[in-house]
């Protein structure tokens, strides 16, 4: 039997000036970014931990401390990149993946396949196993007074 397992991961940051807004490892220029250790990317972020819960590795502040400098500025590609080896180191692949951008702006539809292959290229899947989409709040929290982003992403992986 397979041994098949599902993860959550949620993201949120708020936007700043000061920043490029990179979104699934893609830079949506003429945006305000978001504020982060890393690039910011609640996308990637979200998935990160959407797959290093399903394996069981704890999360991504465990493997990528805001403490440490090295990680400063990073792209967060490379700690999927990263996060996803230990996930295969622990035995598991993708299945498939699923995440979602909340927020009012920026509108993603002409980028999404886009994201979905540089989210595919740094987990070494083909792009058909991952999705990414957006909705809005209509108004409601953080995300819709225009305050910043926040993703949620589902991964579910195999053990076979």
């Amino acid at each position: 039997m397979t041994d098949l397992r599902v993860g959550i991961g949620v993201d949120a940051h708020g936007f700043s000036e000061d920043a490029r807004l990179v979104l699934g490892g893609v830079e949506f220029s003429g945006e305000a970014g978001l504020a982060g250790h890393s690039d910011g990317d609640v996308i990637a972020h979200a998935l990160v931990d959407a797959v290093l819960g399903a394996a069981r590795l704890g999360d991504i502040g465990a493997f990528f401390p805001s403490g440490d400098p090295q990680w400063e500025g990073a792209s967060s590609l490379l700690l999927l990149e990263r996060a996803y080896e230990a996930v295969r180191e622990a035995g598991f692949e993708l299945v498939n993946a699923d995440c979602v951008l909340v927020g009012e702006r920026p509108r993603i539809a002409d980028r999404r396949r886009e994201m979905e292959e540089r989210l595919a290229g740094a987990l070494g899947v083909e792009p058909g196993r991952l999705s990414v989409r957006a909705t809005t709040t209509d108004g409601l929290g953080f995300t819709g007074r225009g305050e910043g982003l926040a993703a949620h992403a589902v991964a579910l992986l195999s053990r076979g």
